[in-house]
């Protein structure tokens, strides 16, 4: 089965934002960042989201984020599946933390127990198909509105959703250009998907 071994954003400084990633969300080798340049405006089609297990854990990790320079594009509120808020951060990649709990059951912990690399799509059937025949396994599907694939042993979950209601979800409007400042490294080797996500080869035991 296809697996993810890190997500590789491009950043203009990598030195600042492995700083930022290691001191807010405690991200090290799942998240691997690559010096760039390239042009890109507006919504780049894709976020990430952690899950944790309580709000004030959701709580803990925002404010850590914003003291850290991030700016808040949907404030953490409960909601009908739980309770969450969007961030982005210096580099310009969007953040979601959540959880799917409305109480807090003890203290605020820094345990992140879920990274999903969501994908903005055109079209979800067709990407779903795309990636089944790379080797990735269904996890849950939504019709043509929402797909989550097995993670395995993989840090990273991969979900794709309709671009358009990604882009609402987290609060930005949908429209961008140039590049999605992304390439996700994987077992599947060198590919890009149908809506110009870049695949490159790259093991689990590398990502640990």
């Amino acid at each position: 089965m296809t697996s993810i071994a890190s997500v590789i954003l491009d950043v203009a400084d990598p030195t600042a934002a492995q700083r930022f990633y290691t001191a807010t969300f405690g991200l090290d080798k799942q998240i691997r960042l690559r010096a760039s340049h390239a042009s890109t405006s507006g919504f780049r089609g894709f976020t990430l989201a952690l899950t944790v297990s309580q709000p004030a854990t959701v709580d803990s990790l925002i404010g850590t984020a914003l003291d850290a320079g991030a700016t808040s594009l949907k404030p953490a509120a409960k909601s009908l599946w739980g309770y969450g808020g969007v961030v982005q951060v210096p580099d310009g990649t969007i953040w979601k933390i959540a959880t799917s709990a409305k109480k807090d059951s003890g203290p605020a912990t820094r345990q992140i127990d879920e990274i999903v690399l969501l994908l903005g799509v055109a079209n979800v059937a067709a990407s779903k198909r795309f990636y089944v025949e790379r080797g990735l396994a269904v996890a849950k599907s939504f019709g043509r509105r929402y797909v989550e694939f097995v993670a395995g042993s993989s840090p990273v979950k991969l979900a794709l959703y309709r671009r358009r209601a990604l882009a609402k979800d987290v609060g930005v409007a949908p429209d961008g250009t140039g590049s999605h400042r992304l390439t996700i490294g994987g077992d599947g080797g060198h590919f890009t998907d149908p809506d110009g996500f870049a695949w490159e080869a790259s093991s689990l035991a590398t990502a640990k």
